[in-house]
């Protein structure tokens, strides 16, 4: 998609919507965009490539977009491969553009290219300007957000703000879509880890006169929509709930314990709790991680197995472990039919999180829920619903 968002500002979202997983992990739904920017002034910047899957498709419509025009400046936000991968075949095509970047883009660029992207080099520092005539382009070091070289650039004339991930979004170009659910699943799984980084990014920014970002994946945002992004990323850089509700998270072999597990939904609900209900054996952890970093609580349920537990409930609670996530209150349900260990291991998991607090309270099936079960589900319903 060819946009243009300002004057002499256009951005170019080339949408990859056969694309399944995401860094080969995570599932997209709707695919997602590459999205490559450019100023045209008394000289030209191009802001990122896009991946090589959609390169050929890039190519011809920055050539179309330049009118014959050549390019000076070639900004790198970003060196990971979904917004390098056609940074060689430019070098081809414009030899006499040069790279801008940070001493840390450089490293990882030669690492990358190989010495196949010989341009000439422009290094810049955090706060340095680059001035193409009308427009002036402020760079912002923004490290491990989520990579050490990352850095955003402000177009100071419009109040651009090009974010580099800061602010993506998986699925499609369109506006209209709800942005926050799958940019918070963004964030959770690809930023989350960094939350210091990124509220040391908010810092940088929040003096600027921001009317528009730009990332390099998803929509535009203005307006209200931008005041609302840096809301929410304030909330999850920070770690604390967006809002208050529970997480029930499950992983069953046979069904008995999601049976436990929905009932215990139930029961929440009933009290008026607003729920996320997650089968782990059928649904992709990286949706349960964004649901945790939303809600302050959560219930696990999970089989014994193999002296341990439920392996799709052990990835989970590896992935929030790795992802940073602390703070939250967690109930929790197992199942075992001689030697039940799930609650004792997930507890184990827990207490490897920051400021996790795991109710005392938990429920122990037996193969199947049992009328005795389904009294203890409904009292620790209740606990979840006090805490």
């Amino acid at each position: 998609m060819k946009m243009q968002i300002a004057p002499g500002i256009v951005m170019l979202g080339m949408m990859d919507g056969g694309l399944d997983l995401f860094e080969s992990q995570y599932p997209l739904e709707h695919g997602v965009s590459y999205n490559s920017y450019v100023i045209l002034d008394e000289r030209v910047a191009v802001l990122d490539t896009v991946d090589v899957r959609r390169m050929d498709e890039w190519l011809g419509e920055l050539e179309q977009t330049l009118g014959g025009r050549d390019v000076d400046y070639l900004v790198i936000s970003h060196m990971e491969p979904d917004h390098s991968g056609a940074l060689e075949a430019f070098a081809a095509r414009y030899p006499n553009a040069a790279l801008v970047g940070n001493a840390k883009t450089f490293g990882l660029l030669d690492q990358f290219s190989q010495g196949r992207a010989a341009l000439a080099r422009q290094t810049v520092k955090d706060g340095e300007t680059l001035s193409l005539g009308a427009h002036t382009l402020k760079f912002l070091l923004a490290p491990m957000v989520h990579w050490p070289e990352v850095m955003v650039s402000f177009e100071e004339s419009e109040g651009v703000l090009f974010s580099a991930d800061a602010f993506g979004r998986f699925g499609s170009l369109n506006a209209q879509e709800p942005w926050e659910p799958e940019a918070r699943r963004y964030y959770a799984n690809i930023v989350g880890k960094y939350g210091a980084q990124v509220k040391a990014l908010l810092a940088k920014t929040a003096t600027l006169p921001i009317r528009a970002i730009c990332p390099l994946h998803g929509p535009m945002l203005t307006g209200n929509d931008t005041e609302r992004a840096v809301e929410l990323y304030q909330v999850w850089s920070s770690f604390a709930p967006q809002e208050r509700g529970v997480l029930v998270a499950y992983a069953s072999f046979h069904g008995h314990t999601a049976q436990a597990a929905l009932r215990l939904a139930d029961e929440l609900e009933a009290r008026g709790e607003k729920v996320a209900r997650i089968d782990l054996m059928r649904t992709h952890k990286s949706y349960a991680v964004a649901e945790a970093l939303r809600f302050d609580r959560m219930a696990l349920a999970a089989t014994t197995y193999d002296g341990g537990y439920n392996p799709a409930m052990e990835a989970f609670l590896a992935a929030l472990k790795s992802k940073g996530c602390q703070g939250r209150t967690v109930a929790l349900m197992e199942n075992g039919s001689w030697g039940p260990l799930a609650a004792k291991k997930m507890r184990e998991a827990l207490e490897g999180m920051k400021n996790m607090r795991v109710l005392e309270q938990q429920v122990t099936l037996r193969s199947a829920m049992s009328a005795q079960n389904e009294e203890e589900i409904a009292q620790l319903a209740q606990a979840l619903t006090e805490a």
